[in-house]
């Protein structure tokens, strides 16, 4: 048996309306309700109003971001995949990847810094909710890794040269673990660095 098309002319499309191609999905955006995820964005993230709406509905559209990133997207146009089949079903005000795309456009380094104190609130809830680290009554390991990410251009906020010569933005990443549980990033111990040589705003985030 072999197929009868050149690949480039084959595509496949999931558009079934009673089908659901990421089911888990429906108990993991149950978990951020009950750890208030929706709210916890509300409180602390605040983006500008504009006349184009970009800033508007963070909850919903962070959300769709996480749902997305969990279903596997890799890039804005992946996003789409929260809109095929029976998933508008399951959930309600998923935004449009073009949507997701100039709301996360409109970000400044200071809206990252303020998803850092929403991060820093919800994961001890989602501890609360779930067995996220057992075996911490007998042991646990930290782990601080310095990371750099690079980047381009010369309006990008909070990057800066550091001791690698990059320009970049440069974080020191703290994870906790068991012998029991896999890694896991602590935002508490997440330090967002310009440079390393420590420029003042850059260490402490709102909240």
């Amino acid at each position: 048996m072999q197929s009868s098309h050149a690949a480039a002319k084959v595509s496949a499309h999931f558009d079934d309306p009673n089908l659901v191609a990421y089911g888990g999905l429906e108990p993991v955006v149950r978990l951020a309700e009950r750890c208030a995820l929706p709210a916890l964005v509300d409180e602390h993230v605040r983006l500008p109003a504009s006349k184009d709406g970009t800033g508007a509905f963070p909850a919903a559209k962070l959300m769709s971001l996480v749902g997305g990133m969990i279903a596997g997207a890799d890039s804005i146009d992946d996003m789409d995949r929260l809109r095929h089949g029976g998933l508008s079903r399951l959930f309600a005000g998923v935004r449009a990847a073009s949507t997701l795309g100039s709301f996360l456009r409109s970000f400044t380094h200071g809206h990252v810094k303020q998803l850092h104190a929403m991060a820093r609130r919800l994961l001890p809830r989602l501890a609360a909710h779930t067995p996220l680290l057992p075996g911490t009554g007998q042991v646990a390991y930290v782990d601080i890794d310095d990371t750099i990410r690079r980047t381009y251009g010369y309006a990008k906020q909070g990057a800066g040269y550091g001791y690698s010569k990059v320009k970049g933005l440069n974080a020191l990443i703290g994870t906790v673990s068991t012998p029991l549980a896999a890694p896991v990033i602590d935002p508490r111990g997440c330090l967002l660095l310009c440079v390393r040589g420590d420029l003042a705003g850059c260490w402490s985030g709102p909240g």
